[in-house]
């Protein structure tokens, strides 16, 4: 099914309908808004490629066929890991209120990824009602029973956690024990222990364990082979990598960048 041409982009005026939908092709690297905010509701599909969106609470991360969920007036910004198609949904302020309440990243099953097709093969000036418009009713049912998929890393607001953290993210092969984060965070290990838990709702090893899979998925979706990502996250060896991989997502690596439905 063909993607109407004038949804290669956002509308230049405004819509009335329940929800509005464009895809894109995008080149990697960050994306052109910076950070930015929308009264609707927004869900990015990834079709080919990965993408990472940063939000004050955290960032999430959609391989293909994965999407990445943000309710209304969430400040975010969009980096494309590789070139991406994607497939934008923007769902009207109201229309959202019944929809999850927190940013997730969720499986794109084979039922919501025809009818975002098939919503999309529609001009905009027939998706307000008729057969688009019932689509869309469609839709919305099935944004409020997806499955989350774990591909959230939360970050911590307290000041001194954030910068031991953001520290870890830009270079998670090289993880201090817990004695010395506690130490470089100004904290006893206990109150460390204690804190990141509450603002993170993980401890220190998980959440370390979450910032090396998380850069492992990005750079497996830019195409490094495994030997080459378990060698830079610091693992014994490939095959530990892939243990790890599996456990956390049910599945290898080769087979997690496939369709979910395959």
């Amino acid at each position: 099914m063909p993607i109407h041409p004038e949804l290669s982009a956002f509308p230049d005026h405004e819509v009335k309908a329940k929800i509005i939908g464009y895809a894109n092709s995008q080149r990697a690297g960050p994306g052109h808004n910076g950070w930015h905010s929308h009264d609707s509701a927004q869900l990015f599909h990834v079709v080919k490629g990965s993408i990472a969106i940063d939000t004050e609470v955290g960032t999430f991360f959609a391989p293909p066929e994965r999407a990445v969920w943000l309710p209304p007036r969430i400040a975010h910004e969009t980096r494309y890991l590789t070139d991406t198609e994607i497939r934008f949904v923007y769902v009207s302020y109201d229309y959202a209120q019944d929809l999850p309440k927190t940013a997730q990243v969720i499986q794109v099953t084979t039922l919501l990824r025809a009818l975002i097709l098939e919503f999309m093969s529609y001009p905009r000036a027939e998706t307000i009602d008729g057969p688009a418009g019932r689509i869309a009713d469609v839709i919305l049912d099935q944004l409020k029973m997806l499955p989350a998929a774990p591909l959230q890393l939360p970050m911590p607001q307290d000041p001194r956690l954030r910068d031991l953290c953001d520290g870890l993210v830009r270079c998670p092969a090289h993880v201090p024990a817990l004695a010395e984060a506690a130490a470089q965070s100004a904290m006893s290990v206990r109150s460390f222990e204690r804190r990141i838990k509450a603002e993170t709702g993980m401890n220190y090893r998980t959440w370390c364990r979450q910032v090396k899979l998380f850069r492992a998925l990005e750079l497996l979706a830019a195409g490094r082979s495994v030997s080459d990502v378990s060698h830079k996250l610091g693992y014994e060896g490939p095959s530990a990598f892939v243990a790890t991989f599996r456990k956390a997502f049910g599945v290898t690596p080769g087979r997690y960048f496939g369709s979910p439905d395959s």
